[in-house]
């Protein structure tokens, strides 16, 4: 039997800080780009605990938190997201935990 999927990333080993990463997306309604979002964690092995989309004929919204990132990480998958066609704009925030 396989393990388990980790829901979060463990901590650095120098102590950095996790924090629980939100992400607001905004992009062409087009069936394509809501997996490649979530394809920027699902290949880190890390599941978002919360996701919600909302789509119109004009465009789609998603968002997306997921506990337990370094800020490095996060950063990094902010600017991923960014690069995927169709996508219009993401914003960031951050809780620190």
């Amino acid at each position: 039997m396989s393990s388990p999927t980790p829901f979060v990333t463990p901590p650095e080993p120098d102590g950095a800080a996790t924090v629980t990463a939100c992400y607001a997306v905004r992009a062409r309604a087009e069936p394509g780009i809501m997996p490649r979002v979530l394809e920027l964690f699902a290949k880190r092995g890390l599941v978002p605990h919360h996701w919600r989309s909302t789509a119109s004929p004009e465009a789609l919204a998603i968002e997306v938190q997921i506990a337990g990132l370094d800020r490095g990480m996060a950063d990094y998958i902010g600017r991923a997201m960014r690069q995927i066609a169709g996508v219009e704009s993401v914003l960031m925030s951050e809780i620190s935990r």
